[in-house]
């Protein structure tokens, strides 16, 4: 159940993560021409320092979130089905068929 539920808190960040990106302004201004005037809904200095403290909060969530999820793994992996398996010493010898021809002579 925790590694299913960090699995779509990681999903969800990065899906964060990725739209915050591509909100910021750049060279080619990337998706932020798409959303009209960025500086009446972020306040008077623009999406930048907005943009830039989510980005920066969304990347540290998204790196503790790797670091947990990798050390749930790592727990699951040093547990093996193969420790469950008991092992029998306990082998029979197989025996070789018996053919008409041997039961003739033994009589």
């Amino acid at each position: 159940m925790t590694t299913s539920f960090l699995l779509i808190v990681q999903i969800v960040l990065v899906v964060a993560v990725v739209i915050v990106v591509l909100l910021q302004k750049s060279s080619s201004i990337g998706l932020g021409a798409y959303s009209g005037s960025n500086e009446s809904v972020f306040g008077a200095k623009g999406p930048g320092s907005f943009l830039a403290k989510t980005t920066f909060i969304l990347g540290f969530l998204f790196l503790v979130n790797t670091i947990a999820l990798g050390y749930v793994y790592s727990k699951a992996k040093s547990e093996s089905v193969v420790d469950t398996v008991k092992e029998s010493n306990v082998v029979e010898a197989p025996t070789a068929p018996v053919t008409a021809k041997e039961t003739n002579t033994t009589k």
